[in-house]
């Protein structure tokens, strides 16, 4: 389980191939103990397995359903990435509840500069809208976020310089793509009002701002 704050930017290595597998090298500000063989690790909120690890880097697999559902199947070398390992036990919890596990795939369509920072608006598939709400969390490459506004297939952000710094999200452009995970709070409140026909439903909290 990982909170949404980003430790630190990673910089790609290296990508390799081998029998629909692929293998990322990525740099590291991380001591050598920081990281070691088995350690869960989010690379731009995907979660990934450390099957090597070294002074300064780190190497771990990604499967071909994870590339798929993923933008990690289209770094290359040289790219930065936002990473965070996994929350340990007596740790506070940061920003909110982040599995590694991406929904989904959206397109930064607009990025305003504003003196607080910058507003992204992000498309994204119709099927994943039902789990954004204003006020609600974002998982946006890695990084915890709270929904401004919500329409149609779009969704907004806000990211303060600070972050803009420190993160990827100083790097993106209108165009560029990112993972999403939505808030499993709210995949689960769907799950327990579904099939109710009266009552307690989830649209009905949306309406009230959860």
């Amino acid at each position: 389980m990982f909170t949404g704050i980003v430790e630190c930017m990673g910089t790609v290595l290296d990508v390799r191939e081998a029998r629909g597998v692929k293998r990322l090298r990525i740099a590291t500000p991380w001591p050598s103990d920081g990281v070691k063989v088995g350690d869960s690790i989010s690379v731009d909120v995907a979660c990934l397995t450390v099957v090597e690890a070294g002074e300064g880097y780190f190497s771990a697999e990604v499967v071909r359903e994870t590339v798929s559902r993923t933008t990690l199947g289209r770094l290359r070398r040289g790219d930065k990435v936002n990473l965070e390992r996994a929350l340990r036990l007596g740790e506070g919890l940061g920003g909110h509840i982040v599995l590694g596990h991406v929904d989904g795939v959206g397109r930064i369509v607009e990025r305003e500069e504003r003196e607080e920072g910058a507003i992204f608006e992000i498309s994204l598939e119709s099927g994943l809208m039902k789990y954004l709400a204003p006020r609600g969390s974002v998982a946006v490459d890695g990084v915890s976020l709270t929904v401004l506004d919500v329409r149609d297939n779009v969704f907004s952000v806000s990211i303060i310089p600070h972050t803009l710094s420190v993160t990827t999200f100083g790097l993106k452009r209108r165009g560029d793509l990112v993972n999403v995970e939505v808030d499993v709070l709210a995949r689960y409140l769907e799950r327990l009002t579904s099939g109710r026909s009266e009552g307690l439903t989830f649209e009905k909290l949306r309406e009230m701002g959860f």
